[in-house]
């Protein structure tokens, strides 16, 4: 009789799920880890123009905030003349205070349509206190002489006459279309006598401006976590849970940039983090956010889904960029629903 053959036992599969398991977590912690630490492209910069580039070297001690608007070339713009519907374009551009704003109506002044160019720089002084200087230009400049004879104090700043139209606004003409603003009499008298350059001592905004890509519509660059923190109150004021979402009590740095484009709005925004693994917390939970409101059967409208179909998220290093390709048809469509 042959031998009966001996039941094999079965082989453990325990080890094999184990190692492959590991390996697969391993290759995902270090495609996770390559991802955060590799440096992306970024958009082509636009340069700043010569004459803008002296206005901000001139600027006196560090920008806490800085920002600039470029009216002329957004009223000349394809997308501001066809797309921009009238109540926008006649809404107020700023308002200067009550006493100010009365007296630019009585001087026929129409910041929508006088005001070419702005650039303002704020620096905090102490808790509250906000100290600002900047430069404004087009037709203002040659209509401000007329607000001389109601303004509160006169004097002579480098050379140069200024006068106090309110408590914290100083302007100083500066010859053909150039007005010179200010919160106090003594910034612009350090902004008339500059000592060294802004991109020099002020290394935090001259890298922010340096990459922001659109550079003749809208830019601003906020390179002081507590006007980083200001600018995000009101996302936070309502709800105290949104402090912590997103990492948004991590930030450091914020800048935007909007061009004003024949076939709609491009813009770019860079949040800037502590360190690489907050900016890829936060580009995640934004990225995840913005896609789970785009999705049919969520409560977003449909014009805000559309929109944020043309939003893109991406982590670069430490920062969160956000960029936007928005078409002239959605701002038709919506103005069309309003």
């Amino acid at each position: 009789m042959p031998a009966t053959p001996g039941l094999q036992a079965p082989k453990k599969k325990g080890p094999k799920v184990i190692a492959t398991l590991f390996v697969m977590g391993l290759v995902v912690v270090l495609t996770g880890y390559l991802w955060i630490n590799w440096k992306k492209p970024r958009l082509a910069p636009e340069p700043l123009s010569p004459e803008l580039t002296t206005i901000i070297q001139n600027m006196p001690g560090t920008s806490d905030a800085m920002i600039y608007v470029g009216m002329k070339d957004i009223r000349e713009s394809k997308f501001w003349k066809e797309a921009v519907p009238d109540s926008i374009k006649n809404s107020p551009l700023l308002s200067l205070g009550k006493r100010t704003d009365s007296l630019m109506n009585v001087a026929g002044i129409d910041l929508n349509n006088d005001l070419d160019t702005l650039l303002v720089s704020f620096q905090r002084s102490g808790r509250k206190q906000q100290n600002y200087i900047g430069m404004a230009c087009g037709p203002v400049a040659r209509k401000a002489p007329f607000l001389k004879a109601a303004s509160l104090r006169t004097a002579e700043v480098a050379g140069r006459q200024a006068y106090m139209l309110d408590s914290t606004l100083w302007v100083s003409p500066m010859g053909g279309s150039r007005l010179a603003i200010a919160s106090s009499s003594d910034n612009l008298e350090k902004f008339f006598r500059p000592s060294g350059h802004l991109f020099e001592r002020d290394s935090t905004t001259a890298s922010l401006i340096r990459k922001t890509p659109y550079k003749s519509h809208v830019w601003f660059a906020l390179a002081s976590p507590r006007w980083t923190a200001g600018a995000l109150q009101s996302l936070t004021s309502k709800n105290s849970d949104m402090k912590s979402v997103g990492n948004l009590n991590r930030l450091q740095q914020i800048s935007m940039s909007v061009k004003f484009d024949d076939n709609g709005l491009k813009g770019q925004s860079e949040w800037v983090y502590k360190d690489r693994q907050a900016a890829f917390f936060a580009s995640t939970f934004l990225w995840g956010a913005i896609e789970l409101s785009s999705i049919s059967g969520s409560r977003t409208s449909e014009s805000a889904k559309e929109l944020l179909r043309h939003l893109k998220v991406s982590q670069n290093l430490e920062s969160v960029i956000v960029t936007a390709d928005l078409p002239e048809t959605i701002f038709r469509k919506s103005s069309k629903k309003e």
